[in-house]
């Protein structure tokens, strides 16, 4: 058989593969009246004994068809988090429940998504605090985003009980302290760190299980997941959302960026 005949084979062979499974699910489904098999048996085995073959021989096909997947699959995920970057920009500069911390009037907005049980978010503290330091007109939002368990979702409901008694550079200064605590934080860790700045720790654990923290917490949940986030720490800088500890200079240089043509990279 001719190569461009079993190269045109490999692809419609290569398509039904790769279509929608509900699609493949609706021609399963049809009645067995309403037509005839695309292939027989015997005309199936020869195919795929076709593609075996071909792909034997010319291995780059299939690692070109896999690029090509990876590379769609990561155009339609980019597509999807600028829409719901724009759709969702009010609640991520100005949600009722974060921290703020730089320049409340700030012309550029940083926003992170954090653990405090994440040891990549305590590695990004530096960073966040590099940047606040050197860049007076920036603003940063942080958002709690317990991913790591149990403890990770107590020591956030504390904290965020905590911006109902401190404010401004206090409550930054109370995110900072839990963020460096030495091994696991938990809910009892983050009454300490409140205790020994002279916060009201009994009004802290009422407020703690109240319905503010907890529409905060689903506030932030539901924006990770509108925006795919998968880890912390994650960082949204206009129209690009970064991930991990990347450190300054990207951070830094995603900024200048912002400011200079309003898109995260000029």
């Amino acid at each position: 058989m001719p190569v461009s005949r079993s190269v045109s084979i490999l692809a419609l062979t290569l398509a039904l593969g790769a279509a929608p499974v509900a699609t493949r699910s609706a021609l399963a489904q049809e009645p067995a009246s309403s037509a005839a098999p695309v292939f027989s048996d015997q005309q199936r085995q020869a195919i795929e004994s076709i593609v075996k073959e071909y792909l034997i021989k010319n291995p780059d096909v299939l690692q070109e068809a896999i690029a090509e997947g990876e590379r769609r699959q990561m155009e339609t995920q980019r597509l999807a988090q600028a829409a719901a970057l724009k759709e969702s920009k009010d609640a991520l500069h100005n949600g009722p429940h974060d921290v703020v911390a730089g320049n409340p009037n700030g012309d550029v907005t940083l926003v992170e998504f954090f653990d405090y049980n994440c040891g990549y978010c305590r590695k990004a503290l530096g960073d966040i605090q590099t940047l606040i330091k050197t860049d007076p007109k920036l603003r940063v939002v942080i958002k709690d985003f317990p991913v790591l368990g149990p403890e990770s979702l107590e020591a956030s409901q504390v904290a965020l009980a905590v911006k109902q008694q401190a404010k401004g550079e206090k409550l930054f200064e109370f995110h900072q302290k839990l963020l460096e605590s030495k091994g696991r934080v938990n809910g009892a860790r983050a009454l300490q760190v409140a205790k020994e700045m002279g916060l009201d720790v009994a009004r802290i654990q009422r407020d703690a299980a109240g319905p503010e923290v907890k529409a905060a917490l689903a506030e932030n949940r539901g924006l990770g997941d509108k925006l795919g986030l998968s880890g912390t720490p994650a960082f949204v800088i206009g129209e690009e959302i970064i991930p991990g500890a990347v450190g300054v200079d990207p951070i830094r240089k995603t900024i200048a960026d912002v400011r200079q043509c309003g898109h995260a990279s000029c």
